[in-house]
């Protein structure tokens, strides 16, 4: 393995692991339901750029179902949590005096 691509791999490394540790801060501390939400997504991201960078300096691609799988799980999560915020939030209801329609 090269000089350059060692040195690209330790900046990688600490960028990644700052990354989640910051990420996993902001799911302990919230304060909201989708703040944490998108940090776990973030979270789940970092996870998958590890998995590519492990894929890079290895050379096989043997991570690819792996990555896969992080990554539906994490949009299907997003949507789960997207419809229940929205049915909890509460809904405007159309006033007569500010010219709104139902």
């Amino acid at each position: 393995m090269s000089v350059t691509i060692m040195v690209l791999a330790v900046i990688a490394g600490i960028g990644l692991s700052a990354t989640a540790m910051m990420t996993i801060v902001r799911i302990i501390a919230g304060p909201t339901l989708l703040d944490r939400m998108i940090a776990s997504d973030v979270l789940l991201t970092t996870l998958m750029l590890v998995l590519g960078v492990d894929m890079v300096l290895r050379g096989h691609t043997d991570s690819i179902p792996l990555m896969t799988a992080i990554a539906a799980t994490a949009t299907f999560a997003t949507i789960v949590v997207a419809r229940y915020v929205r049915r909890q939030r509460p809904t405007p209801e159309a006033s007569a005096e500010r010219g709104e329609h139902v």
